[in-house]
Formats: structure tokens, C-alpha cells, sequence
């Protein structure tokens, strides 16, 4: 793995802080789908007794980051959520939280993508849902996906590790850091863009 040895030698010596790092940037404005989930995954294949720490620093991590998108959202208002989302996309959602944003917030924070995990929480804070339960519930369910990892990675590990190594594997995730990348952009230019209440 010529492309991502020296990265996972970089991330490895990064240690508990690499994964607190990564929540923020996942649970933000950036787009890295199944980016701290790889991250977990892989440090607990390599370092086994770090796993709690692992998952608490991760999980907290992603409540930093949600912490952030939360205030964001409460300052740009509905109108401003709804521009960056699109007017349908964001009324879509609405309607489908309406009295339930706890059980959006506690799926959105357990299931993979491509359910729209930053969209549901500004659309929850924009409409001054408690910043405090988000944050509360986002760390648990975080907390909870995150367990269930390490403990495929301590059965599973060498396993998926081995398929990693090809180098089929090598290109895929070099194109979709790529993608990442620029969806991340995209997604900065969209949010530091819009100015509060201005509707599309």
C-alpha cells in the first residue's frame, strides 16, 4: 500500500487525538462519509486496549462537531438551513422530524450514510430544538456506533486488513478522498455563503 502506509503511519502516531479530530471534521461542514468510522476501525485493529479511549474521544469529537453545525444553524434560522438544503429537501425533512427530532437525531447519528445526518441536525436546531439533547443524544448513539466497531474490528480486523492491502482497494479510496474532498469544499462554500434569512 505505497499510497496509504505513510497515511496510516501519520494517523497512528497521531494517537487518541486523531480520532477526536476527525469527529469534529465528520459531524461539521465536511463531507467524509464513513470517515471516522474507517479511522476507528483501523486504530483498534492495530491498537486493541485503546479502543474505549478510541470510541469516547470519536464520539465526543462528533458532539464537537454537531456542537458547531448546531450554533451555525440557530444563527442562520430556518430560512438560511432552508437555502443550503433546497427549499424541497428541507421541507421534506421538516414535515418528516415534525414532533420526533429526538428519533432523527438518534438515527441520523447511528446510520450510515446516505442518510442526510447534517441536514437533520441543522433542520432540528434551526428549529430551536435544545441544543443540549442534541448534543446529549448525538454523543450516546455516536458512543454506541462507534462500540459496535471496535468490536467487529478486534474480530474481524486482520481480515478486512488483508483485503485493504490489494491494490484495487488502494485506487478506490484515493478516488473517494478525491470526491471528499471536493464535496467538502462545496459544502464550506454553501454554508459560509448564505446569509442569515435571505431565502432562495
Amino acid at each position: 500500500m505505497n499510497f496509504l502506509s505513510p497515511f496510516m503511519r501519520f494517523v497512528l502516531g497521531l494517537g487518541y487525538f486523531a480520532p477526536l479530530v476527525m469527529g469534529i471534521l465528520d459531524s461539521s461542514f465536511l463531507v467524509l462519509p464513513f470517515g471516522n468510522d474507517l479511522l476507528i476501525f483501523g486504530l483498534v485493529v492495530h491498537r486493541h486496549r485503546g479502543a474505549p479511549w478510541y470510541v469516547l474521544l470519536a464520539a465526543s469529537g462528533s458532539t464537537l462537531g454537531v456542537l458547531l453545525l448546531s450554533l451555525a444553524s440557530r444563527k442562520l434560522g430556518e430560512a438560511g438551513v432552508r437555502r443550503i438544503a433546497g427549499k424541497s429537501r428541507y421541507n421534506k425533512l421538516k414535515n418528516r422530524i415534525g414532533n420526533r427530532a429526538a428519533l432523527a437525531i438518534a438515527i441520523g447519528a447511528i446510520a450510515p450514510p446516505p442518510f442526510p445526518f447534517t441536514i437533520a441536525i441543522a433542520t432540528v436546531a434551526a428549529v430551536d430544538y435544545p441544543i443540549w439533547r442534541i448534543l446529549v443524544l448525538t454523543f450516546l448513539d455516536r458512543a454506541a456506533r462507534f462500540t459496535a466497531l471496535a468490536i467487529l474490528a478486534i474480530a474481524f480486523g486482520n481480515a478486512v486488513i488483508g483485503i485493504a492491502k490489494s491494490e484495487p482497494f488502494e485506487w478506490a479510496v484515493i478516488v473517494f478522498i478525491a470526491v471528499c474532498v471536493m464535496a467538502s469544499a462545496f459544502s464550506i462554500w454553501r454554508w459560509f455563503r448564505s446569509p442569515r434569512g435571505k431565502e432562495p
